[in-house]
């Protein structure tokens, strides 16, 4: 598995225990970054725009993808390209998130975490 991030707390506990992408930039250039990897052939392993955060509000975002490529996988496309132009409807909020009081930028910073967490930590478990 592979993980895209731009979350210090996510590269800081999934760095060592799986491959990580990080991205140094908003949650926009996550999205750009993970649709270059499904056009390389990597596969969606979590929705792009997870959680019940609207996607505009928070500067963080963390996507799972397979480590391992293929052909172009129609589904994973459809997913992130439909996030992209989602996120170009509305107004970002936040750029990266220093725009952000800190107390606000933890949360959500938090808040990607706990997602990510969740949809990955039973996986990783598994391949132990």
């Amino acid at each position: 598995m592979l993980v895209v991030t731009n979350n210090e707390k996510v590269r800081a506990v999934y760095g060592s225990l799986c491959p990580l992408q990080f991205v140094d930039g908003g949650h926009v250039d996550v999205l750009k970054t993970v649709r270059d990897l499904v056009h390389k052939g990597h596969k969606l392993l979590t929705h792009p725009l997870a959680g019940s955060v609207k996607p505009n509000e928070t500067p963080f975002r963390s996507v799972a993808l397979t480590e391992e490529t293929g052909s172009v996988d129609m589904e994973s496309l459809e997913l992130i390209e439909g996030a992209l132009g989602m996120l170009r409807q509305f107004k970002p909020r936040f750029q990266r998130g220093e725009d952000a009081p800190p107390a606000m930028r933890e949360d959500f910073a938090e808040i990607d975490f706990r997602l990510i967490d969740g949809a990955i930590a039973p996986q990783l478990k598994k391949g132990e």
